[in-house]
């Protein structure tokens, strides 16, 4: 009791002076050097010190967190599970393994000791539209798949075309391409340019290589496609591929990409993408139905 009564008194007392001093109280309540504050009694102040503040709640013993063990979630052996998503994996999660393209039936084709029946008509008939070529050796590449069990060394379109320089290439694209020159190349050239086709460049004929950007082999790993990179007249007007200079010829490679789809089972060219920029891809590519893709 006595720590409640004494405060309690000196309060008591301040609060009358102070009443006091308005109603003519003493001369010291009424000084002008009244201090701003009242001193606190000795006694008061003995009494405050030997009280200890109680903590606040939010700093209390038993509300301070305490560190807390680091659950193990390490993913071992990445190339076996999944990324890290969550504590736990599916049980037996397994990786997918990666998507192949299913081998070309192609690739184990390999020359037998008599060249086929159709391989010979087919020489039969190059010989017929007036091409020139040679035999050479098969091909066939064991790591990559690629093969032409009976390749050719063209060397002449037809009678008055030339190509340059030779292609290697497999017979019934050189047939194909033989025809094409005489039915639509060779006259498209006289009707929009008045000159006679004399020679035709080749960009790529058999090539070992599969598709750009793709595991899938290319048609030029079977020695069933060409690419074009220009046309020249006999009075030595070159027409280059994506490099047009004027009208007729821009004509002219727009009408021999047109009529080329449907002879050949895909066209490339201009436009289609980056890769076929500056050439004409043709190739045999054997599709369901005998479809053709054109670009």
């Amino acid at each position: 009791m006595t720590l409640f009564k004494r405060p309690l008194a000196a309060i008591g007392l301040i609060l009358l002076g102070a009443v006091t001093s308005f109603e003519g109280g003493p001369a010291w309540a009424r000084s002008p050097n009244l201090p701003a504050t009242a001193p606190v009694p000795e006694t008061l102040r003995r009494d405050m010190d030997d009280v200890t503040p109680a903590p606040p709640e939010d700093l209390a013993p038993s509300a301070v967190p305490l560190p807390q063990a680091r659950p193990d979630n390490t993913v071992k052996d990445l190339d076996s599970r999944r990324p890290f998503q969550g504590p736990e994996l599916p049980p037996g999660w397994q990786k997918p393994a990666a998507v192949k393209s299913a081998p070309d039936p192609r690739s184990d084709t390999v020359p037998a000791e008599k060249m086929p029946a159709d391989e010979t008509a087919c020489r039969e008939r190059l010989k017929a539209l007036g091409a020139e070529f040679e035999q050479a050796k098969a091909r066939h590449d064991d790591a990559l798949g690629c093969s032409l069990p009976y390749p050719l060394v063209l060397k002449k379109l037809g009678k008055s075309v030339e190509i340059t320089p030779d292609v290697e290439l497999d017979c019934a694209m050189a047939e194909t391409m033989s025809r094409f020159v005489k039915d639509v190349a060779a006259p498209v050239a006289k009707a929009e340019l008045g000159g006679e086709l004399k020679s035709i460049s080749q960009a790529s004929g058999y090539v070992c290589r599969p598709r750009n950007g793709s595991s899938k082999l290319s048609e030029h790993a079977f020695g069933n496609a060409l690419d074009i990179a220009a046309f020249t007249l006999a009075d030595g007007t070159t027409v280059e591929v994506g490099r047009t200079s004027s009208q007729p010829q821009a004509k002219l490679i727009e009408e021999i990409r047109k009529a080329a789809c449907g002879p050949f089972k895909t066209v490339l060219g201009p436009g289609s993408d980056a890769d076929h920029a500056l050439h004409l891809h043709l190739d045999l590519a054997p599709r369901r139905n005998g479809g053709t893709f054109c670009q």
